[in-house]
């Protein structure tokens, strides 16, 4: 199928949805966005990719694509736009950093927050999921698919660690998030200045179509964090959109400067994440010494819809949390390697100062014993190397 403009396949409540339509809005792309209820995607796009999977983005050549770090990174290549990775050292790793923590890091308020409080979200949970699921349908197939929907979703939910226990250890994690959000937006309209890098991007996932979009999540935002709400607004406008901070260049801060309110996110993020990510490689560096039957180039988990190969526990805010082990990680762990490794000596040496200031320095070189790479819009295994645990 050849169209005259990009397809971008998803729905509004799809956290990694967001992340790609943010991109192409903000980048003015000519596009279309469809459901993936849409016939053209049940009958042709997830054949082709072996799952049901959002988004997907079909270009005007009819190639597909999936994964919003590819749809990203293919629309920069193909449209010769400008970069949304910083340039200089610090603000290019804490940008890589930003992204990897928002796709992977803040699944668990996403989920507990929407799955959680069906007393003012499932009424427009249930309309919201259907009408992208279903084209058309009578009430009965429309509430049969957002049952079997939001059942996968609940259950999906505790592979995040969203559990009765520790709803309120996430709500408190949460809310000590938005507040140092808050505070690193009170001067500034995005995350590194005055326009979006990657990791604006990779925080859109789940602070749009969960946290600021659903009934009893975006309520708590409007009323605790506004900053934080007109973001995700800001996020999905083709212009700046930021007339509450007067002039702004369009640019990110001067001398590869962090603020202080920047460093302060940071340090969560290793509080918050350090562990679980440390967790998972680990994990995966055992099993993969174990495994008998991986091959380089072999897809991940045997067949494209097998996300997790386990589950693994780890320590988190003074309790043990168990999550799903997801090797997909490490295909975005391997890009801020990637961008750390690409520096020169004086960048290197800076990025380390602020990265042991931060707590993440283990980020620069975990890995386990295989590397993940992506072929044909799949997750397969790259080549051995050396672990560093």
């Amino acid at each position: 199928m050849t169209t005259s403009s990009y397809t971008l396949y998803g729905m509004p409540a799809s956290l990694y949805t967001a992340k790609a339509r943010s991109y192409i809005r903000k980048h003015g792309i000519a596009h279309v966005e469809r459901a993936v209820g849409h016939p053209h995607y049940q009958q042709d796009i997830m054949p082709t990719i072996g799952r049901l999977i959002m988004p997907v983005l079909e270009t005007p050549s009819g190639e597909i694509v999936q994964d919003t770090i590819d749809i990203i990174d293919h629309l920069e290549s193909a449209e010769g736009l400008r970069s949304i990775y910083p340039e200089t050292p610090r603000q290019l790793c804490a940008a890589h950093v930003l992204e990897l923590f928002g796709g992977e890091g803040l699944l668990r308020p996403a989920m507990h927050y929407r799955w959680n409080f069906d007393e003012e979200n499932i009424g427009f949970l249930a309309q919201d999921f259907a009408g992208a699921m279903i084209l058309g349908g009578d009430p009965e197939q429309r509430a049969a698919i957002f049952a079997m929907a939001s059942g996968r979703m609940r259950s999906a939910a505790t592979i995040f660690g969203v559990t009765p226990e520790t709803q309120p250890l996430i709500e408190a994690s949460y809310a000590e998030f938005l507040a140092l959000l808050s505070a690193h937006l009170e001067h500034s309209p995005y995350l590194l200045g005055g326009r979006p890098t990657n990791g604006d991007f990779g925080f859109m996932g789940p602070l749009y179509p969960h946290l600021a979009r659903d009934p009893h999540p975006s309520r708590l935002m409007k009323q605790t964090a506004w900053r934080v709400w007109r973001w995700t607004e800001r996020m999905n406008a083709p212009v700046l959109d930021a007339p509450e901070y007067g002039d702004v260049e369009e640019e990110l801060f001067a001398d590869d400067a962090i603020p202080d309110t920047m460093e302060a996110l940071l340090r969560y993020i290793s509080e918050e994440y350090l562990g679980e990510i440390s967790a998972q490689v680990a994990w995966l560096d055992e099993w993969l010494a174990t495994a008998d039957d991986i091959a380089t180039g072999g897809v991940v988990g045997g067949k494209p819809a097998r996300r997790t190969p386990g589950d693994v526990t780890f320590a988190w805010r003074g309790t043990e949390l168990t999550t799903g082990v997801f090797p997909y990680r490490l295909y975005v762990l391997q890009r801020l390697q990637a961008a750390y490794e690409g520096l020169d000596e004086p960048g290197r040496r800076s990025v380390d100062a602020l990265f042991s200031e931060a707590g993440l320095t283990a980020l620069l070189t975990l890995r386990a014993r295989r590397r993940v790479e992506r072929v044909d819009n799949r997750e397969v295994w790259g080549p051995e190397q050396e672990p560093q645990l």
